[in-house]
């Protein structure tokens, strides 16, 4: 626009996301927090403890983290997605 000069800071970040190589995030994305990757070993085990039982209480959640060296808040949220994961997978083979 003209009426902010050139070189100002509104004008560096239009350029930052116009260049090449810079990638926004993903919206909904929380920022600095990465996708965590599960080890084939804690994947087992959380499977495992999923086939027991699909909800989690605290107790078997703070063991699990101590066990596979997650946080109990990774713990919960792989359940979660774990169980809306099987109820996907019931409803389509119906």
């Amino acid at each position: 626009p003209p009426s902010v000069p050139a070189g100002s800071p509104r004008d560096r970040e239009a350029a930052e996301r116009r260049s090449p190589g810079h990638e926004a995030e993903p919206v909904g994305a929380a920022p600095g927090r990465s996708r965590t990757k599960f080890s084939a070993e804690q994947l087992q085990e959380l499977e495992r403890s999923f086939r027991e039982q699909r909800y989690i209480g605290a107790g078997e959640k703070r063991r699990l983290a101590a066990v596979l060296n997650l946080s109990q808040s990774q713990i919960k949220t792989w359940f979660q997605n774990r169980r809306m994961k099987f109820k996907r997978q019931t409803q389509d083979a119906r």
